[in-house]
């Protein structure tokens, strides 16, 4: 008699995310950022092999380099190569750094992305740059930095993979009443958030991170006090929603309703009186108007 091997909880939802990945086109893991990870993962990592592995692809070498040198990191001497870019930051961001790097590469199949790209990468600079001036408890300028690149990167994996999701986006961008994931919800089997999450999670990427991506649409989870949304999602939530709240009044990129709906909550996540808005615009206008 052949035994039955019955699925178990645990392994439903992982085979769940297998097929959704396999489903959706979700990008796998690149290889460069994978043997980044394995190497730095080890007991004693080889900072010259992690440095060579950079290495291989120019434009990862020079947007590390410029990453270290990005304003909230602080330093006083401009950082020159890969290797003093990797020692600086440390392993654990220069992971996350090359992570968010790779990010745009992935989909080599999705036209048109360049405004999309543009806008993410000042949404992460300014929320690394809040992090740090609003000295944000538990939130390091990194970890903020990281969330604001991969918030929305399941927009460009539902682009390639359903032709109607450019109209269902347009919709979702001026939509004031109904929740963003919500709109996508009427027309696909799935959203942006959710597939988001499971690419974070995919390119192994923290699960308070992972979480945040998940949830950064949902209302319900911001505005309760007793949400199992753990502090440190929701601060990474507010602060990338009021950095692209800022990049929206100083460039007019990244426009949505979001703020409208999220925005009393994120700035009481983030304790900040609304009345303060503007001198907080007219201060951060520099980070998010960079072109660094």
């Amino acid at each position: 008699m052949n035994d039955i091997v019955r699925e178990t909880p645990d392994t439903a939802v992982d085979n769940l995310i297998e097929r959704t990945i396999l489903d959706i086109g979700i990008p796998p893991c690149p290889i460069i950022l994978e043997r980044f990870t394995t190497e730095a993962r080890q007991d004693e990592p080889d900072f010259k092999r992690l440095a060579s592995i950079i290495g291989t692809d120019v434009g990862l070498s020079a947007g590390l380099i410029k990453t270290a040198n990005s304003p909230y990191f602080g330093m006083r001497q401009r950082v020159r190569s890969v290797n003093e870019a990797i020692v600086i930051l440390g392993l654990k961001t220069a992971s996350r750094a090359v992570a968010g790097l790779v990010l745009s590469k992935a989909f080599p199949n999705v036209a048109n992305l360049e405004r999309f790209w543009d806008a993410s990468a000042r949404i992460a600079l300014l929320s690394g740059w809040l992090a740090q001036h609003l000295n944000i408890p538990g939130l390091r300028a990194e970890d903020a930095y990281t969330f604001g690149l991969f918030r929305d990167c399941g927009i460009p994996v539902l682009l390639g993979r359903f032709p109607r999701y450019e109209n269902v986006l347009a919709a979702a961008n001026v939509d004031v009443t109904r929740s963003f994931t919500e709109v996508e919800g009427v027309e696909l089997p799935t959203n942006h958030a959710m597939v988001g999450c499971l690419l974070a999670q995919n390119w192994w990427l923290p699960e308070e991170i992972c979480l945040a991506i998940r949830h950064h649409h949902d209302r319900a989870a911001l505005e309760s006090i007793d949400s199992r949304l753990p502090v440190l999602s929701s601060r990474l939530i507010a602060t990338a929603q009021l950095a692209e709240y800022i990049v929206q009044q100083q460039l007019g990129l990244s426009l949505t309703q979001e703020w409208t709906k999220l925005g009393a909550a994120c700035l009481r996540i983030l304790d900040i009186d609304e009345g303060s808005l503007d001198a907080l615009c007219a201060e951060a206008a520099p980070v998010a108007t960079s072109s660094e």
